[in-house]
């Protein structure tokens, strides 16, 4: 007979079997036949330059302005999300579900698009310069917005508060109140219960929150491109122009790996600390945690923290919108003109004026968004969920090992990426370079991570005792997962699906490099209409942005009407 240990660490061994294959196979295989493509263009005697290349003060540089701006972000991210976080975990109050589904928007968004909104509203011809203008007869933008750091970190928190709030806001949702009670009476005042309780209990959370936060920031590519301006770069930007622009494979391959190196030591910190912080913790449902806005302090704090995450996550996106409907300057060509609302830009949007090949209708590319978005969400969690449950089944040195590699996607370029699936995944078995499912292959590499960290919390806050007493009762480990764990992290999966569906939606990076050009996503169909000059194309760009905010917040709705009206026993 096989005793129960053995098989629970049989069980472990089966879970990591298709999180791994698919890493081998879509991550690492990838990269590596790029780095060597790459490496084996570097002649012998060019090895000392490229050194020197990485050493310079240029490179320097940029690696310290890449760390630098990414922990500025993330301070200030946090700023705003964990008091947002807080308000929306331990309260109730009308238009709530609409609040959670609208700050789910951001995060979906394509960085340009994001580059846009904030362009829309405070560029030079933004609405906020515009009205001072008028208003105070100038003839110049009073505010200087576009091409500095203060665009970048401004777009940074717009862009990663909505993590913080999923993350964070979920898990302190269902931390039972009456631990912080009971320090209230035993003499703690309010800051020494958030110090000593609470705080250490939502720090797992908060961990998790702030290194998605900090390698989405490390990372960054279209914020720091249209927003930051050739005065600041990232090792991402570094690598995207070193790759395309210059074709300096052996430098971008070099610059490829040091943001490899940064991310797995980055990931292997938190890891240990994870470790260290999780602890099992008797969760509520959230009927039991949430109280009304009674007193004047509640209503003072929720109506601050409900204009801030207004104002700075849903001002940019009612200014792209309304500059969709709004003409402000002539088309190219155009000799009569009237500045004021139109629908034109809509209307361009089914009509092909040039023939080109590489047109495709606006329904085309929802369609192709949408059916890409739902399958990175079945297969993100259909690896996500076995990696999740491995991770907190046992503390073993193969976890260990393990945890680190599956946040390595998020530090990794996209553009890398992109160029290893056209170069690695073009002959048997893996001949998929004109295949359609390369698009939400690519995009489960970046989901899966989000959906593995959006788990784990749930699934380490079960008890070991229940599992223990499932397991005494004849229960097999299958069983137990099915019975016990499966029904108690519904709320967790349901929000982990959210976040690979929203993270399809708004990938541009690897897809812009793979997709086909008769099935584009909405940010790549974006992207083709922005590049071009001309009002028109600018309009259309900012019609099909708007677009993909309407479907967006319908799908965000939705699920959180669902997520309230579900049932959860803790």
């Amino acid at each position: 007979m096989i005793s129960a240990a053995r098989r629970g660490q049989y069980f472990i061994g089966v879970l990591w079997l298709l999180p791994l294959f698919y890493l081998a196979a879509f991550y690492f295989y990838p990269l590596a036949s790029i780095l060597s493509i790459s490496f084996a263009r570097l002649q012998a005697d060019k090895i000392p330059s490229l050194f020197q290349s990485l050493a310079s003060p240029s490179t320097l540089h940029i690696i310290g302005f890449t760390f630098g701006q990414a922990a500025l972000s993330t301070l200030l991210t946090l700023a705003l999300g964990l008091p947002g976080a807080y308000l929306l975990a331990r309260y109730q109050f009308r238009g709530k579900s609409i609040l959670q589904a609208l700050m789910g928007i951001p995060f979906v968004m394509p960085t340009l698009v994001v580059g846009a909104a904030f362009n829309a509203l405070l560029g030079s011809r933004g609405w906020i310069n515009l009205g001072l203008m008028n208003l105070f007869n100038l003839t110049d933008p009073p505010v200087q917005f576009t091409n500095t750091l203060g665009a970048i970190l401004v777009a940074h928190v717009f862009y990663n508060t909505t993590i913080v709030l999923r993350i964070v806001g979920d898990f302190w949702s269902h931390i039972d109140p009456r631990l912080e009670h009971a320090a209230r009476v035993m003499g703690a005042n309010r800051w020494q219960t958030l110090h000593q309780v609470t705080v250490p209990l939502l720090l797992p959370a908060i961990a998790a929150a702030s290194l998605l936060v900090f390698i989405f920031d490390f990372s960054s590519f279209g914020v720091i491109l249209v927003l930051g301006g050739p005065r600041f770069v990232t090792l991402e930007v570094e690598i995207y122009t070193q790759t395309i622009s210059l074709f300096n494979l052996p430098l971008a391959g070099a610059l490829s790996l040091l943001q490899l190196a940064c991310t797995l030591s980055m990931t292997v910190l938190y890891t240990r600390l994870a470790s260290r912080l999780a602890t099992p913790l008797s969760l509520r449902p959230q009927q039991f945690t949430q109280r009304r806005l009674l007193s004047w302090r509640s209503r003072l704090f929720a109506g601050v923290m409900i204009g801030l995450l207004v104002g700075m996550l849903i001002l940019p996106l009612a200014s792209l919108a309304l500059r969709s409907v709004i003409r402000l300057e002539p088309d190219r060509g155009q000799r009569v003109f009237q500045p004021g609302f139109t629908l034109d830009f809509y209307r361009e949007l089914s009509i092909n004026r040039r023939q080109s090949i590489f047109y495709a209708p606006p329904a085309t590319a929802i369609g192709v968004s949408m059916g890409y978005a739902g399958m990175t969400a079945g297969l993100s969690l259909l690896l996500g969920l076995p990696t999740a449950i491995a991770l907190t089944r046992s503390d073993s040195k193969l976890n260990r090992l393990l945890d680190p590699l599956l946040m390595l996607p998020l530090g990794t370029s996209a553009v890398t990426l992109g160029l290893g699936f056209i170069v690695a995944l073009d002959q048997p078995p893996l001949d998929l370079r004109a295949s359609w499912l390369l698009v939400p292959l690519a995009h489960t590499l970046v989901a899966y991570p989000f959906v593995v960290r959006s788990l784990t919390p749930a699934l380490r806050s079960i008890r070991p005792r229940i599992r223990q007493a499932g397991a005494v009762m004849g229960a097999s480990p299958m069983q137990v997962f099915l019975r016990i764990d499966l029904p108690m992290v519904g709320r967790a999966l349901t929000i982990a699906a959210t976040f690979a569906f929203t993270i399809s939606l708004g990938e541009f990076g690897a897809t812009a490099l793979i997709a086909r050009p008769e099935y584009p996503t909405l940010p790549v169909a974006i992207y083709r209409f922005i590049s071009q000059p001309g009002a028109m194309n600018y309009g259309q760009a900012i019609a099909l942005s708007t677009l993909l905010m309407l479907i967006t917040a319908a799908g965000m709705l939705a699920i959180e009407r669902l997520r309230f009206a579900e049932v959860e026993e803790f």
